[in-house]
């Protein structure tokens, strides 16, 4: 085990004290109506959510990859619960999310996380812009009546003035000299239109009406559940797509936090870390959780960068709904609507609308795929395969395009010389046998592949085609060049010996 240094501990933990407790304050109160609204979306009490938010944020702060990220229960997690809770129960969920944890932290062990070097910018791009408009969008039902008919008597102008109020202080209150850099603006929002909200009496919809906070701390309990392998087969489909889900949305949201701080992050780490964080919500009664975009973009614009930071949210989120639950309960939804729509704003690469032009189509092409897809379903892991699955279609069409053959003519020995250039692969095979004469009346054949390479199968199959069209006509053929990767590739793919097809070292 590598101890670190006091050096990394001051730096990790301590080089932000004042930015980091703040932040956390902001965090924290933020992270409630979430948390709340994820546990309905999952068909599970309130305070699930709310525990396994606290639990999460805690143990991440030690053992995450990534200083100043918050963790929590989130919404992409709890679309993959909603079947098993309707089917099962909540002791099934707890189960799951203990067993998701598992998996994480083996994922994390056997390196994993280093997958994300094969995420595009252009999916990155789209995965932040896609969250951005889904964060604006889950605001809509506490400004539109209509998508909210329960509480449709208690949308009005009150709101609207509030929640423009709110808009008005995140990002007012940083222009005033001195003490606007010192006080994250988001907390000022949330703090004075609360006031103003008791003050006057208004009838407007706060966290409250959310749901009931709970009132007890988090116990240790196991899940009340048969162990045995009917069990293990209705939980571990639920649980592998949580971890899967779980993941990369974790891994994305690190990706974006290293951009915002101009930081590195540990990735393996981080996926250990989300394993070991779901493990222990999964034994305190809360479900499992992931890194959160939308509250880690909260916590940097607020100042927050150590695990400080994410230690603060975690605590003060459970001090705030087991012992001052009364107070707040009556912070109005339209100040945290404020500092969401703020979220979603700062999120949003609007830079990339400005270089739609100057991008390569590809590039555009995957951005708006991933957008498109990620929106339409609700699902971030979606829009991220589907962004990857286009990139890799596109990198190798524009790798197959590299491939180059030509060739010359020994008119003395009737003899034709092929010489290839580039990379052989299932996106180039079509080409590569199309480049080569086959019927041509000659002696032999000389393919030179110096300057070749053959990735797959696919290329392998093609050769050995080619050779034996050659064959078939009576005319030898000689393969030179080919690089040792090649070689052993042909080796043990090749459906004849090296030596019977002419395929020379």
């Amino acid at each position: 085990m590598i101890v670190p240094s006091i050096n990394t501990i001051r730096d990790e933990w301590f080089s932000n004290v004042r930015g980091d407790v703040l932040s956390g304050l902001v965090v924290a109160l933020a992270l409630i109506p979430e948390a709340i609204a994820f546990s309905i979306i999952a068909g599970v009490d309130p305070k699930v959510g709310l525990y396994a938010s606290f639990c999460i944020a805690v143990v991440i702060s030690f053992v995450g990859g990534r200083p100043g990220m918050i963790s929590a229960a989130t919404g992409a997690m709890a679309l993959v619960m909603v079947t098993l809770v309707a089917e099962h129960g909540l002791q099934y969920l707890l189960a799951a999310t203990l067993l998701c944890g598992v998996i994480q932290f083996v994922m994390g062990v056997f390196k994993l996380g280093n997958l994300m070097r094969f995420v595009s910018r252009s999916v990155v791009i789209g995965f932040v812009n896609a969250l951005a408009i889904l964060i604006f969008m889950a605001q809509l039902p506490e400004l539109i009546p209509a998508l909210n008919p329960e509480a449709a008597d208690r949308i009005g102008l009150p709101v609207y003035l509030m929640t423009a109020a709110g808009l008005a202080i995140i990002y007012g209150f940083p222009l005033i000299p001195k003490i606007g850099k010192i006080i994250p603006s988001p907390l000022i929002c949330i703090v004075g239109l609360t006031i103003v909200a008791l003050y006057m009496g208004l009838d407007i919809r706060n966290v409250g009406d959310m749901g009931d906070l709970p009132d007890t701390l988090p116990m240790f309990l196991l899940p009340d559940i048969p162990l045995n392998l009917e069990t293990l087969l209705i939980i571990a489909p639920y649980s592998a797509a949580l971890a899967v889900v779980g993941l990369l949305e974790s891994m994305m949201t690190a990706t974006i936090v290293d951009d915002l701080t101009d930081t590195l992050s540990d990735k393996n780490r981080e996926c250990r870390g989300q394993g070991i964080a779901n493990v222990v919500s999964g034994f305190f009664g809360g479900m499992a959780g992931c890194a959160m975009i939308g509250q880690s973009v909260i916590n940097v614009k607020s100042g927050g960068r150590t695990r400080l930071s994410t230690l603060i949210a975690g605590v003060v989120l459970l001090i705030l709904v087991v012992f001052l639950s009364d107070w707040v309960s009556q912070i109005p939804m339209a100040a945290l609507v404020a500092v969401m729509i703020m979220v979603s704003i700062g999120t949003f690469n609007w830079e990339s609308l400005r270089e739609f032009k100057t991008h390569p189509m590809s590039f555009n092409i995957v951005m708006v795929a991933t957008v498109i897809t990620t929106v339409f379903s609700h699902n971030l892991a979606y829009g991220v395969l589907v962004g990857v699955l286009l990139s890799a279609l596109f990198f190798a069409n524009k790798i197959s395009q590299f491939l180059s053959i030509y060739s010359e003519y020994d008119e003395q020995n009737n003899t034709r010389y092929y010489y290839v250039h580039g990379q052989v692969f299932f996106s180039s095979t079509t080409y590569f046998l199309d480049s080569f004469d086959t019927k041509e009346a000659l002696n032999s054949v000389v393919i030179d592949v110096t300057h070749a390479h053959f990735w797959d199968v696919t290329a392998v199959d093609t050769l050995d085609k080619l050779v034996i069209r050659f064959q078939r006509e009576g005319i030898d053929v000689k393969v030179i060049g080919l690089n040792s990767a090649s070689r052993t590739l042909i080796d043990q793919f090749s459906i004849h010996d090296r030596r019977d097809i002419g395929l020379l070292d």
